[in-house]
């Protein structure tokens, strides 16, 4: 029996073992022996301050991922004394000529523990490097309508964050209604990777975008953040055209063939879902991404967060970029040094934004993200390690 066999069939008495153990210092010893990455470690060490249990079930099922080798390395560093006999080679429990089992002969203990449901894991596994994409489609100059002044602060915002995050970020600019239609379908397969150079993307290279270095891989998350005009129906291309957040979504529907099937699909919306702004006038360097109500999609792992709740506009300082991303951006960095996912960061977005003013007037002009989701388990960032 190969050594992922073995951890397979013991897994809940292992697991029981090591938490009747020290977990952290069974951590430390796996990092130490090189079968958990830095970033894996205080990963799990995070989870262990508040989940041992979870923590150690992550641990095992990353070990049993990496195959029979990984595995056995894992089963040499569990400690003697807690586990003895542990591979069936070792367990002796012949029986007696009249069919009886010699009593005194002890069977591998882990062997003999009665499976039970073990709890379901809440969290998203996110274990590639890189993780994920970031696609950003960044819509500056349009035909028909202003200028959105300050969002190349936002792109760069978003990049650098992500980017430090482990995500592999990828940005269109500029795109019609068609074009980014064509393009969310490309990313949704991913079926001819050839194909995204001749669409314009580039790839944030740390210091900027330049092109597109070797075909994309989904990971094991999708982020889109699309910055652009918005109206009541959907998000603006810059011909004018309108395209629907539920066609965005659509595009990444679940089917048999669709490679993002159980992962978390995330859009980060910054443009405007109405006219007006809450309670006020724009005032000074402050524009409006100038959306309407999106039915929360029946698909499972979909999240999706806007600027402003329906029937108002959004702000962005022409300078500084928009109220939005900025503030996802900083709370994003801070809830992920806490080990809290990202529900947990947009409600920090939602606090901060909400106390913004338009002008010096207190209650003129107010914005309320809102984040709408169908997501099963917790959406956990860490930041990368060097």
């Amino acid at each position: 029996m190969g050594a992922k066999q073995v951890m397979r069939r013991n897994k809940v008495a292992i697991m029981n073992g090591l938490l009747d153990c020290d977990p952290i210092a069974f951590l430390e010893k796996c990092r130490d022996h090189g079968l958990v990455t830095s970033r894996g470690f205080c990963n799990l060490r995070r989870l262990c301050g508040g989940d041992a249990r979870g923590a150690v079930i992550e641990l095992m099922d990353c070990i049993m991922n990496e195959g029979d080798g990984a595995c056995d390395a894992f089963l040499k560093l569990l400690p003697a004394e807690d586990f003895k006999d542990l591979h069936p080679h070792r367990c002796t429990d012949a029986p007696l000529e009249d069919g009886r089992r010699r009593k005194q002969v002890r069977r591998n203990p882990l062997e003999a523990v009665p499976c039970r449901s073990e709890p379901k894991d809440d969290v998203y596994r996110l274990s590639r490097r890189p993780i994920g994409l970031l696609l950003i489609l960044n819509n500056e100059n349009f035909l028909a309508r202003p200028q959105r002044s300050g969002t190349e602060r936002d792109v760069q915002r978003l990049a650098e964050t992500y980017g430090g995050l482990g995500f592999r970020v990828l940005m269109c600019k500029d795109q019609t209604r068609d074009q980014m239609t064509r393009l969310l379908r490309r990313f949704a397969s991913l079926a001819d990777p050839s194909q995204l150079r001749e669409l314009g993307v580039a790839e944030w290279s740390g210091t900027g975008f330049a092109d597109l270095q070797g075909a994309p891989e989904h990971g094991d998350a999708f982020f889109c953040a699309v910055l652009s005009h918005g109206e009541q129906s959907g998000v603006y291309g810059v011909d004018g055209q309108l395209l629907s957040v539920n066609a965005m979504l659509g595009i990444f529907k679940a089917t048999p063939q669709s490679p993002l099937v159980g992962k978390p699909k995330c859009f980060l919306i910054q443009a405007c879902r109405g006219t007006p702004l809450q309670g006020g006038v724009p005032s000074g360097d402050l524009q409006t991404d100038g959306f309407e109500p999106l039915s929360v999609p029946l698909e499972a792992d979909f999240l999706v967060a806007f600027a402003t709740v329906e029937g108002y506009a959004s702000v962005r300082h022409v300078r500084e970029g928009s109220w939005f991303i900025q503030s996802l951006c900083k709370q994003l960095q801070e809830a992920c040094l806490r080990g809290e996912d990202m529900l947990a960061a947009l409600v920090h977005v939602n606090d901060e934004v909400s106390q913004k003013e338009v002008g010096l007037q207190p209650g003129r002009g107010k914005q309320m993200p809102e984040v709408r989701f169908t997501l099963r388990k917790r959406l956990v960032l860490a930041p990368a390690t060097p």
